[in-house]
């Protein structure tokens, strides 16, 4: 499937189980094969991290004070309810190295941080599944209007962020260059919080017109990757000073992601700023991968819907009382995300984002979420949408 694939030796990366064939048989048949394959991943992912000589030293110390052996009591994704809930308190402050699966010991290692507006952020090491997660993303993307070779502008956040790395390789891996700006977002949920509005436009629009350089540089730039906020923000730039639109720039697809994405916001976006874009919203973070929408069509309101990257992330949506307990379809809950890579392990965390059970679909054969939002008992103390 890839050349990062082929790269990682012979240290299995479970990226192969992803897509099943829409030929494979029915939707039922596929959801089916979806779990099967969920649950001998699960296995082969426990027995890695809780191995003496490939584990981590966090799960190895974990697993001392069980009383049992996770590799053995472990035998389907279900009984992952055995491990208590993930606590992400764990993600801050070091050794880092205490992350890292002896399985892997010698490889060179990335630190990705999400969070920390204030206090010590939590951390991330990866080794390839930034890598791994964009070349399973980037099977989903059609090429009319994602071009095998074109060149993408990275229109996000920077710093130490995995997600300006994982756009970059996104666009090496189907033979582009991309093109980044720079951008700080723990400076602009400072700008916020301060109240500094004059100075939040400011950056907003230094932001913007590093973008509009790039796009009128002649480089045949046609893809990117942008939020809802900066996307609507280069739109107006450029029709109110530049007397042009972002098709007309030359961009045929748009990757996209953030809490904004609404179905209100979509259809505006769809029919007032990119006419004849391809646009996919996405939901993802450093902790998951990326989760792919299925597609957003009118005749469905423009709902959107996230499906995880099984097995490699389960997203389950919660009964917020009892997480143990999936709430049923249709319904709403909160988001539950288990990691499953064998760089990284985490069972049972409950996000801050809500939002409602989705059923299997066509293209993606277990459970998905639609309707994300931050999570109610914490929304009042949560910065969202801040570029």
């Amino acid at each position: 499937m890839s050349t990062t694939t082929a790269t990682a030796g012979a240290i299995r990366t479970g990226a192969d189980l992803y897509l099943i064939p829409s030929d494979f048989g029915t939707l039922e048949e596929r959801t089916a094969e979806a779990r099967r394959r969920l649950d001998d991943w699960t296995r082969e992912v426990i027995g890695w991290h809780f191995n003496p000589e490939t584990g981590c030293p966090f799960w190895l110390e974990y697993a001392s004070g069980l009383g049992w052996d996770p590799r053995k009591e472990i035998q389907s994704y279900d009984d992952l309810k055995k491990f208590d809930p993930f606590e992400d308190e764990a993600l801050r402050g070091g050794p880092v190295e205490r992350w890292i699966p002896k399985g892997y010991t010698g490889r060179p290692t990335y630190v990705f941080e999400t969070g920390g507006t204030t206090g010590v952020p939590k951390s991330r090491v990866v080794i390839d599944d930034f890598r791994i997660d964009y070349e399973m993303f980037s099977e989903t993307l059609p090429d009319e209007f994602f071009p095998r070779g074109a060149n993408w502008l990275m229109l996000g956040p920077s710093g130490p962020r995995r997600l300006r790395l994982a756009v970059e390789h996104l666009c090496q891996h189907r033979a582009g260059i991309c093109f980044c700006v720079d951008l700080d977002p723990r400076w602009v949920i400072k700008i916020i919080k301060k109240g500094w509005h004059d100075h939040l436009k400011q950056y907003q629009r230094h932001v913007i017109d590093q973008a509009i350089t790039v796009l009128k540089a002649n480089h045949d730039v046609k893809c990117m990757f942008t939020t809802p906020k900066l996307l609507e923000a280069l739109a107006v730039t450029l029709e109110e000073e530049h007397d042009t639109t972002i098709a007309e720039m030359g961009i045929t697809g748009i990757f996209s992601g953030g809490t904004e994405f609404t179905p209100q916001w979509t259809r505006f976006a769809t029919e007032e700023l990119i006419e004849g874009i391809y646009m996919t919203p996405t939901y993802g973070n450093t902790l998951m991968g990326l989760a792919c929408s299925r597609p957003v069509l009118p005749e469905e309101d423009y709902k959107i819907a996230y499906y995880a990257p099984q097995p490699r992330a389960v997203v389950e949506v919660v009964d917020p009382e009892n997480p143990s307990e999936v709430v049923g379809y249709g319904e709403t809950g909160r988001a539950c995300l288990t990691t499953l890579t064998k760089e990284f392990f985490v069972p049972g965390f409950l996000e801050r984002d809500e939002g409602e059970r989705e059923a299997p679909c066509e293209q993606y054969p277990w459970d998905g979420i639609s309707g994300t939002r931050p999570f109610g008992q914490i929304a009042g103390g949560t910065v969202v949408g801040v570029y």
